[in-house]
């Protein structure tokens, strides 16, 4: 079993946020993980990337995830403040796990 996946399971309310990682909200339906990755890679080097499908219509969901190798890159997008990509105004931001959200949060 992976570290994670031990921690996880030791207490599944404090799931380890990866410092790296972001929400991007807003996606154009044509945003592919390409251009999600040409577009963030000027902030830094990026270890993964995902736009969220429709598991049936397998139509982007609006949404995705980056996650940067160097979490400092974080803090350069987020001071950029405005950031638009295949001409829709997309809102990046911190990611953090679902579970570790208080309940208040919802």
């Amino acid at each position: 079993m992976d570290t994670q996946s031990q921690d996880a399971a030791r207490s599944p309310a404090e799931v380890p946020n990866d410092p790296g990682k972001m929400f991007v909200g807003g996606l154009s339906w044509q945003t592919s993980p390409e251009s999600l990755r040409d577009y963030f890679s000027k902030f830094g080097e990026i270890t993964e990337v995902m736009v969220m499908k429709d598991p049936t219509t397998r139509r982007s969901r609006g949404f995705g995830f980056i996650t940067f190798g160097d979490p400092s890159s974080v803090d350069k997008v987020l001071a950029q403040g405005t950031h638009e990509l295949d001409g829709k105004k997309i809102d990046p931001k911190v990611a953090f796990p679902r579970r570790a959200h208080p309940k208040f949060l919802k």
